[in-house]
């Protein structure tokens, strides 16, 4: 009776309990158990076959990242944190300052000012032509003009280049 093979459409045996006619019951398979944390994304691999290929433009980690959140305390990029002003930039106008230094300037301007350089230095040539002509035409008596023109730009603020920036302190 318990040979395997004399039963050969494999009934389960008769419950010997059961009254006449009576069988065990037909044992099912568990149902499958739903994934612990919900189903992963349509884009991420199945596991069991994990040299499956993915749809393009899908980022196989899509799955695992953590999200990201700012940090506090810091503002956007690019923009200076409030009451201070930005380096490269003059704090009164907000413009741009300009590439020249308004120290060389003058000191240009003090040392050979007789020949309009410091102003050439600023892209004033107009003005340093016309010191170089008044300097020269009045036998060295117009070199005052260049002495006090390169006091002026050491000691007065927002002095400007010629395109209208700010000289850089």
């Amino acid at each position: 009776m318990n040979d395997p093979m004399a039963d050969p459409y494999r009934q389960p045996p008769a419950d010997p309990y059961a009254h006449a006619g009576e069988t065990l019951p037909v044992p099912q398979p568990p149902a499958p158990a739903a994934p612990p944390y919900g189903t992963p994304p349509v884009s991420t691999p199945p596991v069991s076959s994990p040299t499956a290929p993915m749809p393009p433009g899908t980022d196989p980690n899509a799955y695992y990242q953590q999200p990201t959140y700012p940090q506090a305390g810091y503002t956007h990029p690019g923009y200076a944190p409030p009451g201070y002003a930005q380096p490269g930039f003059d704090p009164a106008t907000g413009l741009p300052y300009s590439d020249k230094s308004k120290v060389v300037a003058g000191v240009l301007q003090l040392a050979i000012g007789s020949f309009g350089v410091g102003r050439f230095y600023t892209g004033h040539t107009g003005m340093a032509i016309a010191q170089i002509a008044v300097t020269w035409l009045t036998c060295g008596i117009g070199v005052i003009w260049p002495i006090v023109d390169g006091i002026l730009i050491l000691t007065q603020p927002n002095q400007t280049d010629a395109q209208g920036r700010v000289l850089r302190p």
